[in-house]
């Protein structure tokens, strides 16, 4: 039997264990481990604890009988038994067993015919404690042999048996139990789960009043407390939901949960640790979804059985707090997962939430991918790597696009316009920011619902639900399968969302190798695409169809669609895209930065692209300092700093100056600029009036006087 480390240990679902089993219990795969799993404190730990306390108060007599039969005989060099066995077993069903008398030390052995006392002598100067410890093993043992063989997953069965070797081997040696092989010893990952739940709570609403960041600490020890008994689907049922998923990991991770997390709540004779503590955010990405899914499942299953005020907490507060923890646990680049992460003492002691003392760390830059695609191979059809986003869970793969012009050497040059905000306050509020300690960053309102419009879509990419490829069909190369099958699928979607044009032409371009598609993938099928056609040497490219099933709209795939297209386009050197939109998509098109203003010279692009009649020509500029797929988020950065800097101007003129004395003592005119607090709201004298000398009041006065008569006069 191998090692667990090489075993993709899982769960049973079906027919397993008996309840209290470490695999007792477990709803669908990846559910919620119930019964015996639910708690520390479950029937089947709790029915374990019984049995170790009823044998550790039985006579040393009968404690000696039962470490026999795991201790090999020491009567003879040459004697290979490995166990004392009753020579007169009980009765099948057996009595309980302490109802039994009591064996004599000399009863001899059934296998090797030695007395009782050979295969124990060397338990004679032990003590009580280490006695009641080698008891506890024997138990554990004799409960991992049931679970043996009443597991049915091949992997499961595998960890349970090295585990029942691992604990028979300690009994024959006096030893502790040590997980050994490929595994490594805890924990497995820094932040652990646990840390970066606390970092998340911090980054995220540190800024709320008491009272509210207290429910929002009430979620977060009830998120992780789920996790501590959340009972993992097996590799192989992870295998058959998500067979594009890193399997080998997986069971890397689910076996050292089963050896150090699941099995050691029921045999307490292993060290046990807490999920949340030892495991990171690979395991948290690898479970999240379907735990938060079947969560907020259960509790409108259960809402009528919750108390008013858990309901309100659960029901309206926790699906809002596990959508933004996503946003965090599939984000390649947020804080909570940074080494930088550092949180005051006194705010982590309010909090409450216990944490990891280790730094977590360093996370991953992020940059655009220009990996090559699994799908890619020597003689397959064309497919651009550049915007192939396969899994979310990837490190290497979603990355952005690299900014290569440096801001400061450029832009420190030039000319400073009046009214400019002084560089120094922009980086003080932009730390405020971004600082995890100020926790005044984007999302400071735990139920704000307004959100960008791809952001779903963005979320999506994230986690791995939807997926982008740049397509293509090839003339020199073996067509790829799977890249034929998608070229059919734009073609349906085409055709279907836009029953206007020929399906025969649909059909030909976009099994055009000169032309490209911008497919979108959800769920192994297309829902939507941009196909398109480049022209290098006139410096444009021509959108020639671009859909989203109907099902599927409303959800921010389009803006998504445009903005990946966008990146490949800047990664190629092309920066400028025309299209001929009709009237129904012109609205979409100028969402997305097109307009009527054509910016490329008419002779680019005339005798190149395709003229529609009554359609619009329309056109979008790139501009290749800006990542289109985070947009929306720099935008949402910006807004909250203006809202900051104007926080702060707000503050400075809300001061209040008494009024002006000076007219009490018979002065006529002032300087506007010397008003208290004039020059603190922003008002500068302008250049014509700073050039002119202030005019007598009488002279103003006389002025004035024949200008209002001579208006009376001009009605009459």
């Amino acid at each position: 039997m191998a090692e667990p480390g090489g075993a993709g240990a899982g769960a049973a679902v079906g027919g397993g264990p008996q309840q209290g089993s470490p695999a007792a219990g477990g709803v669908a795969a990846g559910g919620v481990a119930r019964s015996a799993a639910e708690s520390p404190g479950g029937p089947g730990s709790a029915r374990s604890a019984g049995k170790k306390a009823q044998l550790r108060a039985a006579p040393r007599a009968k404690k000696l009988e039962k470490l026999g039969v795991y201790s090999a005989c020491k009567a003879e060099e040459s004697c290979k038994c490995n166990g004392w066995k009753n020579p007169n077993p009980p009765p099948t069903p057996p009595r309980a067993e302490l109802q039994q008398a009591v064996v004599s030390l000399a009863e001899p052995c059934r296998s090797c015919s030695h007395a009782l006392a050979a295969h124990v002598s060397h338990l004679e100067n032990v003590s009580e404690e280490e006695m009641n410890r080698l008891l506890g093993i024997v138990l554990d043992v004799e409960y991992l042999f049931t679970c043996v063989h009443k597991e049915e997953d091949a992997d499961t069965k595998q960890v349970y048996f090295y585990l029942f070797k691992l604990l028979r081997k300690c009994i024959l040696q006096m030893g502790k139990p040590v997980v050994e092989g490929s595994l490594e010893s805890p924990p497995f990952e820094k932040p652990s789960i646990e840390q970066g739940v606390n970092n998340f709570v911090q980054y995220k609403f540190s800024h709320l009043p008491s009272k509210e960041r207290q429910t929002i600490v009430e979620l977060a020890k009830m998120f992780l407390n789920r996790i501590n008994y959340w009972h993992l689907e097996t590799p192989s049922q992870r295998r058959l939901r998500s067979p594009n998923d890193d399997i080998a990991g997986y069971k890397v991770n689910y076996t050292r949960w089963l050896c150090y997390c699941n099995v050691p709540q029921f045999c307490d004779s292993l060290p046990r640790y807490e999920t949340t503590q030892v495991f990171g955010r690979t395991l948290l990405r690898s479970v999240f979804t379907v735990m938060r899914r079947q969560l907020l499942e259960q509790a409108r299953q259960e809402k009528d059985k919750l108390p008013q005020e858990k309901r309100t907490l659960i029901l309206t507060h926790f699906p809002k707090f596990l959508s933004m923890l996503e946003e965090e646990v599939y984000s390649q680049n947020s804080p909570i997962w940074d080494q930088d992460f550092m949180v005051s003492s006194s705010r982590t002691g309010q909090l409450g939430i216990q944490t990891v003392i280790n730094p977590p760390p360093v996370a991953r830059s992020v940059s655009y991918s220009a990996s090559p695609s699994s799908l890619e191979q020597p003689n397959s059809g064309n497919m651009s790597p550049a915007c192939k986003v396969s899994s979310a869970l990837d490190p290497n793969l979603g990355e952005k696009r690299k900014n290569n012009e440096p801001y400061s050497l450029e832009d420190s040059k030039r000319p400073r316009v009046v009214g400019d905000i002084p560089i120094e306050l922009i980086n003080e509020v932009m730390s405020t920011i971004t600082d995890p300690a100020a926790m005044l960053g984007p999302e400071t309102n735990f139920l704000s619902a307004h959100s960008a419009r791809d952001e779903a879509a963005r979320l999506e990419e994230r986690r791995g639900v939807i997926e982008f490829h740049v397509v293509g069909n090839s003339l020199n190369q073996k067509p790829n399968k799977k890249i034929m099958m998608w070229l059919v699928g734009l073609q349906n979607v085409f055709s279907h969302q836009l029953p206007r044009m020929p399906k025969e032409y649909i059909t030909r371009l976009v099994f055009d190798p000169k032309h490209k598609t911008l497919a979108l993938i959800k769920d192994g099928r297309v829902i939507g695409g941009i196909c398109f056609r480049m022209f290098p040497s006139q410096g444009f490219t021509e959108i020639v169809f671009c859909a989203v099933t109907s099902n599927e709209q409303v959800k921010g795939y389009g803006t998504h669609l445009m903005n990946h297209l966008k990146e490949y386009h800047i990664k190629h050197n092309i920066l400028n895209f025309l299209t001929y939109a009709d009237e129904y998509a012109i609205g979409y098109f100028k969402k997305q930065g097109f307009s009527k203003d054509i910016k490329v010279p008419k002779a680019k692009y005339v005798g190149y692209i395709k003229d529609y009649e009554g359609a619009t020509l329309m056109g979008c500029e790139l501009n290749p300092r800006i990542p289109y797929t985070e947009f929306s988020v720099i935008i949402k950065k910006q807004k909250e700093i203006i809202k900051k800097l104007i926080e702060r101007k707000q503050a400075q003129i809300r001061k209040v100056y008494p009024g002006l004395s000076c007219f009490k003592d018979g002065v006529r005119q002032i300087p506007i600029e010397s008003i208290p607090g004039i020059r603190e709201t922003g008002w500068k004298p302008s250049g014509k009036e700073r050039g002119k000398e202030p005019k007598d009041p009488d002279q103003l006065y006389s002025t004035l006087k024949t200008i209002l008569q001579q208006v009376k006069i001009s009605k009459q």
